[in-house]
This record gives structure tokens, sequence and C-alpha cells, in this order.
């Protein structure tokens, strides 16, 4: 692996729901790296799996709610988590809070074009279908969870 390097000025930004931005760093074959700034409210990412990649998060403001299978961690500043291959996870800011968050994966995903995805179903040029679609290209799983369902209907005034 060689140098990395991306610096803040000219980092790729895409707004890919309501109150939410995700940063992108690096998409390499052995590293995917980005940020998600969260506002208060925001959905977050809905209950899903990854078949190939250990995901990992840690919390640099804020307080983040993740679903790890069938546990809800809330994660503080400076809070790490790693989610192994196959797992069942999610993720939002808990409720009352904002959070922003370093997300990798390893190895790489080749995830880029997949948030940019994200980023036009939000600007109204894709649909959700596209998304579902593209789950075996970007190895994106979506699953359901009682639990995670639980948790954001009671977070709801």
């Amino acid at each position: 692996m060689t140098e990395i390097a991306v610096r803040a000025a000219t980092a790729e930004a895409v707004q890919d729901a309501p109150g939410s931005l995700i940063t992108l760093l690096t998409d390499t074959a052995e590293l995917t790296c980005n940020t998600a700034a969260f506002d208060e409210g925001a959905a977050g990412a809905p209950v899903h799996f990854h078949t190939r990649a250990t995901e990992f998060f840690h919390v640099t403001a804020g307080r983040l709610d993740v679903l790890v299978g069938d546990e809800i961690h809330t994660l503080g500043t400076g809070d790490f988590i790693a989610v192994p291959p196959g797992v069942t996870h999610a993720f939002a800011p808990a409720a009352g809070h904002t959070a922003s968050v370093f997300v990798s994966f390893t190895p790489g995903m080749g995830r880029f074009d997949y948030y940019r995805l994200l980023g036009r179903v939000h600007a109204g040029e894709a649909t959700v279908r596209d998304i579902r679609d593209s789950s075996a290209a970007y190895d994106n799983h979506y699953a359901e969870s009682a639990v995670w369902s639980g948790r954001r209907r009671s977070a709801e005034p």
C-alpha cells in the first residue's frame, strides 16, 4: 500500500439524506474511509450487512446509536466499534444528539460510487430501487431488525 493523503479542502462531500453529509476520503482495494456528519434526528443508515468487509466506527463528536446483531450500543465521543462481515448493523445519531463519525472498511469496498448513488437518490436523480439493485455490486445487503425499528419508534416525539 502506498501513502494516502486527502486534504479537507478538496475532499468530495455527498449529501445522502436530510441532515446527513458523507465526506469521501479513500477507496482502495485495501481500505475505504469516509466521515459522516449527522444532524439531530437524521435517519442514519438502515439495517444492513456486508459479506466481505469489517466496518469500523469511531465517533469523533456527539453520540451515535449503532445496532450490532440484536444489540444497540450508544457510543460517545472517542468510542469505537467494529462490525465483522455478515453481522447486521445500522447507525444513527442518538435521540437528541448530533454525531460525527469516522467510518472505515477493510478490505476496501469500492464504495464511493454507492455514496454518490445515495446522493443522486436524495437529489431526485435516482430511485430507492436503484439502491436495492446495487446491493451485490457494493456488498450492501438490507435486512430487518425489530430491535432497531423499536428504537426508531421510541425515539420519535
